[in-house]
């Protein structure tokens, strides 16, 4: 289940957002979940970036302790180890869920080209734990999300105080 009433961004998540990435984002986003003080974890994007270009990475993680984290278990060879550790039936349904969740947010008949992919933009198999953690924290079933989440649980690292 998603988080049912994700909010606009607001001038100050947009600052957020830009002082984490180094530039202004190129797509509308909304924020999905906060810190407790308020701050961005996850972002949802727009499926297309304002100038129409598809954008697959429709959940996207930028809290930056978080981002550590993950990053420090993808260090540890992380994506290959979730890869092998999930099922691919179940990886190939959470891609199929998150791009037809993002497929429907496009403008009814939109012409132009269309994001691809499940998760991260790829098409099966795991790719980015970041993406997969995003998913899980704004509230889908994501397997790969989870075994990252136990990940950092093993590293004896805390993870998101807000998770859904």
């Amino acid at each position: 289940m998603r988080v049912p009433d994700p909010v606009p961004a607001t001038p100050a998540d947009v600052d957020a957002v830009v002082a984490r990435l180094g530039r202004a984002p190129q797509a509308d986003f909304e924020v999905v979940v906060r810190t407790p003080a308020g701050d961005p974890v996850v972002l949802r994007n727009a499926p297309l970036l304002r100038d129409g270009t598809p954008m697959p990475t429709r959940y996207w993680l930028v809290d930056p302790e978080l981002n550590r984290l993950v990053g420090a278990v993808e260090a540890e060879g992380g994506v290959r180890a979730a890869d092998a550790a999930i099922p691919p039936d179940e990886i190939a349904a959470v891609h199929a869920a998150y791009a037809a969740e993002r497929d429907a947010a496009l403008p009814t008949g939109h012409p132009g080209p269309r994001p691809s992919g499940g998760v991260g933009g790829t098409r099966r198999g795991v790719k980015c734990l970041h993406a997969h953690y995003a998913n899980l924290l704004a509230g889908a079933d994501d397997p790969v999300g989870a075994w990252t989440e136990a990940a950092i649980v093993a590293l004896d690292r805390p993870v998101a105080e807000e998770h859904p």
